[in-house]
């Protein structure tokens, strides 16, 4: 079941650009691609480029905690090389 979620991604000292190759590479493709839909992933970037925000569509939950958490066998070096704090959120509509 697809699951709308918010990740917040606060980089370490000048990794943003080195995450951000990584994310975009074959490698990092194929890790997003095996929790969400990257087509339908939505980024921005934090002013002062300390942190990114993601909104992203979910299809593995469990997967998708293990990716931010760092513990992404394929993912985990990048977390620890370039990222120093990461949270996640379930984001739910509300009807106006």
């Amino acid at each position: 079941m697809e699951k709308e979620m918010l990740v917040y991604l606060k980089f370490k000292e000048s990794k943003l650009e080195t995450f951000t190759k990584w994310m975009q590479s074959d490698e990092g493709m194929s890790v997003r691609k095996s929790v969400a839909y990257p087509e339908k992933t939505v980024g921005a970037m934090i002013p002062d480029k300390s942190g990114m925000l993601f909104k992203v569509n979910v299809h593995n939950e469990a997967g998708m905690k293990e990716f931010v958490t760092g513990n992404n066998p394929k993912a985990k070096e990048i977390y620890a090389e370039c990222v120093d704090n990461a949270q996640l959120y379930e984001l739910s509509k509300i009807n106006l």
